[in-house]
Parts: C-alpha cells; sequence; structure tokens
C-alpha cells in the first residue's frame, strides 16, 4: 500500500484518508464534509485544467480545489 496526496489519485481509484495535513479552518471544514481518518474517496471526475476534482465522500459528490485536496494523504 502506498500513501499519496489525494490530488494525485487517479480516476476511478479509491483511497483511505490517512492524515489531514492542515488545521484550523480549513481542517475543521474538512472534517465537516466527512473526511476523517478511515474514510474511503474515489475520485470520480477531474477536470480538463485540473482544478477542481470532483470525489465520491460518503456516498456524495464533492469537488475539491488541488491546493485542499493536497492537504489529504491518501493510502491507496
Amino acid at each position: 500500500m502506498n500513501n499519496i496526496l489525494l490530488d494525485a489519485l487517479p480516476i476511478n481509484c479509491i483511497g483511505k484518508v490517512i492524515d489531514l495535513k492542515c488545521t484550523g479552518d480549513i481542517r475543521r471544514r474538512l472534517l465537516d464534509l466527512g473526511i476523517v481518518k478511515g474514510t474511503k474517496i474515489t475520485c470520480v471526475l477531474k477536470s480538463p485544467s485540473g482544478d477542481p476534482t470532483a470525489f465520491e465522500i460518503r456516498g456524495s459528490i464533492i469537488a475539491l480545489r488541488k491546493e485542499d485536496s493536497r492537504l489529504i494523504e491518501v493510502c491507496v
């Protein structure tokens, strides 16, 4: 198993959240979206420019900017 940042997760691959590399308001926002340790995240769509990217998290599709998805470490 390899640990990568969420922005590097290929389309249709599933990653499991290992850690959030942030603090403060952005950490609270990610936690409120359900991105907690152990959560499975699937990359479902990348925009042509690569930013933002859509992820399936707990049955919902959520778009994250690259700067935010770089704060999430996942295990593939």
